[in-house]
């Protein structure tokens, strides 16, 4: 079984790019899909224990939790050693049932990919970019972003040119859905081929 990375920085089209695997039948886990049900579950005691005040009777308030880790590294670092293994753990249930399923190639649509180490894990990286001036329009048009947010949520991510040095595919958002579809379709293909080898650091 392939298990491709797809990821990229925020605002780059990455959640559009993964509904596109998906329309050409190919199985996404989605990661953020996975911290929401998380938040509205079992990690909301683990999170209001850590950080007293931002949970409520419908999970964790992500307002309220990202008032108290965005831009504060320490913070963050608790709040990652709750959520990250219980996403891994989703990760791995997602991809034993695909092995069961006798399925030839999924997607783990990772934000944080290259940020955690997710590299080690999958066989090829498809990154999704975008310019600069595009993201910035994009994240900003986000209900409730600020510019402080959003520079703030960079300084967390592996910037977008090291991310694409690291690609083994590499999808340009900005130029259209119609293109990125193509490239989608390109990816799948060229991988179902034959032709294309994994990558060797799994």
């Amino acid at each position: 079984m392939i298990i491709l990375g797809l990821t990229g920085s925020i605002g780059m089209g990455k959640s559009t790019t993964a509904n596109m695997f998906r329309d050409f039948g190919i199985p996404v886990h989605d990661a953020d899909a996975t911290v929401h049900k998380l938040y509205s579950g079992i990690a909301a005691p683990l999170i209001e224990k850590e950080f007293p005040g931002t949970t409520s009777a419908r999970g964790v308030d992500r307002g309220l939790l990202a008032e108290k880790v965005i831009g504060n590294k320490k913070a963050m670092l608790k709040l990652e050693k709750i959520v990250h293994p219980l996403v891994r753990q989703e990760e791995i249930s997602f991809l034993d049932a695909a092995r069961q399923n006798k399925t030839e190639m999924v997607v783990l649509d990772i934000p944080l990919l290259f940020e955690t180490g997710g590299e080690e894990r999958v066989d090829g990286i498809v990154v999704v970019t975008a310019p600069k001036s595009v993201q910035r329009e994009r994240v900003l048009a986000r209900p409730g972003m600020s510019e402080e947010k959003f520079e703030k949520i960079l300084a967390r991510q592996v910037p977008d040119n090291q991310k694409r040095k690291h690609a083994d595919f590499i999808i340009d958002t900005s130029l259209g859905m119609e293109s990125a579809r193509s490239d989608v379709a390109d990816i799948i293909k060229h991988i179902q081929s034959g032709d294309w080898r994994p990558r060797t650091n799994k």
